[in-house]
């Protein structure tokens, strides 16, 4: 984490000490909530709608911060240690910029409406095998976020693995402002934000942000199969860096990349690329959407030099974020396949092309709760969800929430009626599940964060051997 000493801070963020005395004071790492403070942090107060962190700078330095900064509209501030700015989140923002221009790390920022997280994982795994790597950890991936994990990285560090989330247009030209990106990855382009932005145009072009502020030169790995991305590069009132290069992958053989063959077992999948001919991976993880997450990882691995040999002792080790394809072996003989973290159209397709190609187990259930942020067109996302179940996939359809009544209908026009079963109140719902699941069976659970089906998975982690018919 950054160790500086505070004249140096001051510099960094464009502030100024109000005290000369304290100038050699060294601060280790950065904190932004008083439960938090760690003895010589800097305490930095951001100001909010319903907060003023300002209000608890005196108390930081009573728990041992080094120092705080204190912006100049907020009056006078407590005795101690102290730099004035003119905006505390602002300054916040230019000491991590100031932090990695001087480490000389290199940075690897990844967006996208889907699988971003995932990606992130993997490419600090492969990365891993060669470097001293340092990534976004959790959610800490916007304006506030981003620069706590920058400045959280140790000195060391060679590279960097940001994730840039977004609920708007130029939230992510921020991001890429601040860290300034070498590598930029995008997953892809999905609904979600569909509510905010209006568009999947929109979406695409919210996105294609990332390469606002990156570095002369820069590489940008992106989903070739989505074409609103190309689009947007081509739209002049698109920023990006001189000397642009580009590498794309996907499904489509007119990509740099694409899958030549998978094989589906129990515990993930072994696959073969173009880029890769001759040269089969072990992905760890269940859905052909993987493979291609997968891809996009190994484009940056080549990037850095990571040997084929590297990339397979990475994807060995891969330990991704949990509710997210979470494949759960509960003791009464039930597979949980916990995907409960997020949910859009794209992702929950992926999910149930998750189903179709494992085999082995008696029945497979999906348990599909809302989709949320996706706009006007919501109950046509919901609708579309239903079309896309079939016996193919499933066996048994569970649904929760007023929009996937719309999955539920749907479905039966592919299912029978007693296949599909739709719940708005979560205990019936848990309690309906309960009594239906068997020993052998596979289950599917798939929703928004907002609709915390965790609270299934839970319940079926609970169950005792004797449970289960």
């Amino acid at each position: 984490m950054i160790h500086k000493p505070l004249l140096s801070i001051a510099a960094m963020c464009g502030g100024a000490l109000t005290r000369k005395q304290d100038e050699e004071l060294k601060i280790q790492g950065v904190c932004t909530d008083t439960r938090q403070i760690r003895k010589g942090c800097l305490y930095v107060p951001l100001v909010g709608e319903r907060f003023d962190g300002h209000d608890f700078a005196a108390q930081a330095l009573a728990s041992e911060a080094g120092a705080i900064l204190w912006q100049e509209d907020h009056g006078t501030p407590p005795d101690g240690p102290v730099i004035k700015v003119q905006d505390t989140l602002i300054a916040l923002q230019m000491l991590a910029t100031s932090y990695l221009d001087q480490s000389g790390a290199k940075v690897v920022g990844i967006t996208g409406s889907n699988g971003k997280t995932t990606v992130k994982d993997m490419v600090t795994a492969l990365l891993e095998t060669k470097f001293k790597v340092h990534k976004t950890q959790g959610n800490f991936n916007n304006q506030i976020g981003l620069p706590l994990t920058v400045l959280d990285m140790p000195e060391d560090t060679d590279i960097v693995v940001l994730e840039m989330g977004m609920s708007g247009r130029h939230e992510i030209e921020l991001l890429s402002t601040i860290a300034r990106p070498d590598t930029a990855v995008i997953t892809n382009i999905g609904e979600s934000h569909l509510l905010q932005l209006g568009s999947r145009e929109e979406i695409a072009r919210a996105k294609v942000e990332i390469i606002s502020g990156m570095k002369p030169g820069g590489l940008l790995v992106y989903h070739g199969d989505e074409p609103l991305i190309p689009m947007v590069l081509a739209e002049a009132d698109t920023k990006k860096p001189d000397d642009l290069r580009t590498f794309t992958f996907g499904t489509g053989k007119d990509n740099d990349d694409y899958p030549t063959g998978m094989m589906f077992h129990p515990k993930g999948i072994i696959f073969t690329s173009h880029v890769h001919s001759g040269e089969g991976f072990s992905l760890p993880l269940l859905g052909r959407h993987n493979v291609v997450n997968a891809l996009a990882a190994l484009a940056v691995a080549e990037h850095y030099g990571v040997s084929d040999e590297q990339i397979r002792e990475g994807l060995s080790g891969l330990r991704l974020t949990s509710m997210r394809i979470e494949c759960i072996e509960t003791e009464h003989g039930v597979t949980v396949l916990n995907d409960a973290y997020n949910a859009s159209p794209i992702s929950v397709k992926a999910a149930l092309d998750v189903l179709s190609d494992i085999k082995g187990y008696r029945r497979r259930i999906a348990v599909l709760g809302d989709m949320l942020e996706l706009g006007s067109g919501e109950e046509e996302f919901h609708a579309e969800i239903g079309r896309y179940v079939s016996s193919d996939n499933v066996d048994l359809l569970f649904t929760f929430g007023p929009l996937s009544t719309h999955i539920a209908e749907a479905a039966t026009h592919t299912l029978s009626e007693g296949q599909v079963m739709a719940f708005t109140d979560k205990t019936a719902l848990i309690e309906a599940i309960v009594k239906e699941v068997t020993n052998k069976d596979v289950v599917l659970v798939k929703a928004s964060r907002g609709m915390k089906l965790e609270e299934v998975v839970d319940a079926l982690k609970s169950l005792h051997n004797g449970t289960t018919r």
